[in-house]
């Protein structure tokens, strides 16, 4: 916890709702979390592809993470709270209160994850509208995104339609309960949603696919009033949120973000000066920030919007105010890489290895592949074996779901070796997919030098090195691996009115740790 020399120092809450766990840092001006705190969430899946959670145990979490990170520290320096969480879909009636996604009547069970693919037949009816809203998710709508949910949810439960009277992104149902304020992010509303920025809400889509009744209400129930991410939020927390979450009444609340946006806040306008980088004294928009977890992101800006095929956006705003964002993405990373090592016959074997010389599984996996490359660079060890990464289908640049994963070179060898060998392969089959993202996003018109690392992933040096290696760009890691609770924090540090800009926060806030170049021999 924070000393009495300190004393003086100004603090921000950052709240990060994952998938499957709140996290909440205590923030400081410079960027530092000084207290961290984790509660892991339920998720019920009662059916394959259909994942749902709760509001109020979300909340709850949110309330003990955050009374946990404060506990001790002066009141009057914490002066501002910003959300991020996973764009999963909540849905409440008319007095706000929980309404059930499942034909169980379960209300407690109010939330649709991100996750989850149960509106298969409503999404491939929206993308064979090809109406315009779908140029801004590039070309073709993801399952994973809200209409096609609202769609299933009228077509499958038409009694809980009748009921419902709010729908909120994750992230605004937070904001929502911190300030009581219905205000959507702008992040939200366009990235998962077809709100523009210039036209707002598109008539004719809703109609067109068949969710007129939204349109009716001008919009009430999914967000007719929009804010910037980082921009205050009413009044800040009403007594009621402050009890729940041990804050001061009426400290600043930032209209919040996606976790994943938070992430490249987070690391993407670090000061690089003296790290000899080639976007030095060049624009935000050469760089891009990667969220490397369970999935992976990958966040690049421009100055004026560009259209990628398989690549969602441009997004106006959407993370960093006043710039387009696209958004890349693979849908299983740190998931495929475990899912591969895990169901190798020889896991038993590293695991008990790994556990006798008191390393993580992947350090151990590392330093074999040390011992086993001989006089050859560690890359050139899969000369025979290949990997490809879609086991969970392609998100970008293919926007292929039904794509399956595949490995070609395999023998009827099945020890360590092997298993560290495949390892590698996958890895290099993620750092590859990476590049074939990036291709698409230089040929539409990026000019991207850079590369900035955050997220699980990003503490694997092997994976850092592939990256560096197979796309030839060096790759910069921050200084804060919770990059996303970081990057939640400098919402809230914008909306206190401490910073003069987004902009003035992340240069201040997100903080480089060091720099990997690639071996152009290698690449």
């Amino acid at each position: 916890m924070p000393g009495e020399k300190q004393s003086a120092v100004q603090y921000y809450v950052g709240v990060d709702v994952g998938s499957a766990s709140v996290r909440a840092a205590l923030v400081d001006g410079f960027g530092t979390v000084v207290a961290h705190s984790e509660r892991p969430i339920q998720i019920w899946e009662p059916r394959p592809d259909h994942y749902e959670q709760s509001s109020a145990d979300i909340w709850a979490a949110c309330c003990s993470v955050t009374k946990e990170v404060v506990r001790g520290v002066d009141a009057s320096h914490i002066r501002g709270l910003g959300f991020d969480a996973t764009c999963s879909l909540v849905v409440v009636d008319k007095q706000f209160q929980p309404l059930a996604v499942n034909s169980e009547g379960q209300n407690h069970r109010n939330v649709i994850m991100w996750m989850d693919h149960r509106a298969v037949s409503q999404v491939q009816h929206i993308n064979a509208t090809q109406h315009r809203v779908l140029n801004y998710v590039g070309g073709t709508m993801s399952v994973e995104m809200q209409p096609p949910k609202l769609l299933w949810i009228k077509e499958n439960l038409p009694e809980s339609w009748e009921k419902v009277g709010y729908v909120f992104d994750l992230p605004d149902f937070l904001s929502w309960k911190a300030t009581g304020v219905t205000a959507r992010s702008l992040c939200t509303v366009v990235c998962k949603w077809t709100y523009t920025s210039d036209r707002g809400w598109d008539d004719s889509f809703w109609k067109m696919i068949g969710l007129e009744d939204l349109v009716k209400d001008k919009y009430e129930k999914i967000g007719n009033h929009v804010l910037s991410p980082g921009e205050a939020v009413g009044r800040g927390l009403t007594p009621e949120a402050a009890r729940d979450l041990g804050l001061p009444e009426g400290i600043a609340v930032a209209a919040s973000l996606i976790d994943a946006h938070a992430g490249g806040l987070g690391v993407i306008g670090a000061d690089v000066k003296g790290h000899n980088l080639p976007c030095e004294n060049q624009p935000i928009t050469s760089r891009l920030a990667m969220i490397c977890g369970t999935s992976s992101c990958h966040m690049g800006v421009s100055e004026t919007p560009i259209f990628v095929p398989g690549v969602w956006g441009p997004y106006f705003s959407a993370m960093v105010p006043g710039l387009w964002l696209n958004e890349g993405g693979q849908s299983a990373t740190g998931k495929l890489i475990d899912h591969v090592v895990r169901g190798h016959v020889a896991f038993p074997e590293l695991e008990a290895k790994a556990a006798a010389s008191a390393h993580s599984i992947y350090t151990y996996l590392n330093s074999h592949l040390d011992l086993i490359k001989k006089s050859l660079p560690v890359g050139f060890l899969t000369v025979d074996l290949h990997v490809w990464p879609d086991f969970h289908g392609n998100r970008s640049p293919l926007t292929d779901l039904t794509l399956k994963g595949m490995v070609v070179g395999l023998t009827l060898s099945r020890g360590l070796d092997e298993l560290a060998l495949i390892y590698l392969a996958t890895i290099q089959a993620i750092a590859l997919g990476t590049r074939h993202i990036l291709e698409v996003m230089q040929a539409a018109g990026h000019d991207i030098s850079t590369l900035f690392l955050c997220g699980g992933l990003s503490k694997n040096p092997l994976f850092v090195q592939m990256h560096a290696d197979i796309t030839g760009k060096p790759v910069v890691l921050s200084k804060e691996v919770e990059s996303v609770l970081v990057g939640a924090a400098i919402l809230g540090a914008c909306a206190s009115g401490d910073f003069a800009s987004i902009q003035e926060a992340m240069a201040k806030m997100g903080r480089i740790g060091r720099v990997v170049q690639p071996n152009h021999e290698h690449k």
